[in-house]
């Protein structure tokens, strides 16, 4: 025989159905609520900050300080910019490609041939040494450090590589006028072909842009 359900047991059914079946209002009632609320797309921002931060791709927060007064080097006031470049012969193959896309860039941007000094050294270890000496004559506004640093089966890679950084970067402190690393260091001579002209562009070229822009820089608004 059956036997009725206690009112206890009734009570603890009936509120086991309610938790199991909220109400629509309750599934609601967040979408509702004032308390959730998110920054409106049309809220007020520096409209000019940002149309410029757009057009420069810089950060807004370059341009967040009103009154400030902001410096830069340029690529079109080029006259009369005297350039070194100290070029390393070993791995020639990849140098002399860097060294023709930087002399193209040069050429690009209005830089006359007489105003360009080439100095070859042996290896990328040498460089240094001479980007420094011809940093303190007088004679360039910037230096540009070529050279190319494949690695082999010793350590010998990484002794020649943390050298010529380190040197390149003692070598402008010193003299006081920009001297661009444009060494490359690389796995092997594919990587190496492939950033002197090859599909990763031309790191000479780019060495060139780098030293035209600090140097006008330097001339024009640091000196």
């Amino acid at each position: 025989m059956a036997m009725a359900a206690s009112p206890a047991t009734s009570s603890t059914v009936s509120r086991a159905a309610s938790y199991a079946r909220p109400s629509s209002a309750s599934i609601r009632a967040p979408r509702d609520a004032a308390a959730v609320s998110f920054p409106s797309r049309h809220s007020a921002r520096p409209t000019a900050l940002v149309a410029d931060a757009r057009a420069s791709r810089l950060p807004v927060v370059a341009a967040a300080a009103p009154g400030h007064q902001r410096l830069m080097g340029s690529l079109t006031n080029t006259e009369g910019l005297r350039f070194g470049v100290v070029v390393a012969r070993f791995n020639e193959i990849v140098t002399n490609l860097l060294l023709q896309g930087a002399l193209e860039a040069f050429e690009r941007y209005n830089i006359k041939g007489e105003n360009i000094t080439v100095v070859s050294v042996p290896g990328s270890f040498e460089i240094p040494v001479a980007a420094q000496k011809l940093g303190k004559s007088g004679k360039y506004d910037a230096i540009l450090c070529i050279g190319a640093v494949i690695r082999g089966d010793t350590t010998h890679y990484d002794a020649v590589a943390n050298s010529a950084a380190s040197g390149v970067l003692s070598a402008g402190l010193s003299s006081g006028v920009p001297c661009i690393f444009g060494v490359l260091t690389c796995d092997d001579m594919d990587q190496a072909l492939n950033r002197a002209g090859g599909k990763a562009g031309n790191k000479g070229a780019e060495t060139a842009i780098t030293a035209i822009e600090m140097a006008s820089l330097c001339r024009h608004h640091l000196s």
